[in-house]
């Protein structure tokens, strides 16, 4: 009889732009039995500053996880993600592309820069709740992420 997993809650970075999707990916996540952190910035410059713990954000948990939109104010995602996998003491932190987008371009770049997941953001609200929900357990469940 093997002992069951404790869930740790992990802290969730949203970077997201779109209010809505905002409120849905915060809904998805307060409906979830593991009540983790979910922090959001609206756009690639304050990812950065929070990621680095810069500012405003100097107290900021590091995220365990971070849910990447690609189409964003000041920077885009695409660079948000280039710098996190640039640099060495964030390139560990798992990115999830979260977006609108199923250019095969974005697709292919995304994971050249070495995006940990890309999901496409489905239209239909039930089904946008579920997949935030399935990532959300996914990575509290069954990934094993490294600390700090």
């Amino acid at each position: 009889m093997s002992t069951p997993q404790i869930l740790e809650p992990i802290d969730v970075l949203l970077v997201e732009d779109d209010p809505g999707d905002t409120l849905m990916i915060r809904e998805a996540f307060e409906d979830n039995k593991v009540q983790n952190t979910l922090s959001c910035v609206t756009d690639g410059t304050e990812a950065m500053l929070y990621l680095r713990r810069e500012g405003r954000y100097a107290d900021a948990p590091r995220p365990d996880l971070v849910l990447l939109d690609l189409n964003l104010p000041k920077m885009d995602g695409r660079e948000v993600l280039k710098e996190i996998k640039g640099d060495e003491t964030l390139s560990t932190i798992p990115v999830v592309v979260l977006t609108t987008s199923q250019a095969e371009e974005d697709v292919l770049r995304s994971y050249r820069l070495h995006a940990n997941a890309y999901v496409t953001k489905p239209v239909d609200f039930d089904r946008f709740i579920e997949v935030v929900r399935q990532i959300d357990e996914f990575f509290v469940t069954v990934v094993k992420l490294p600390k700090g």
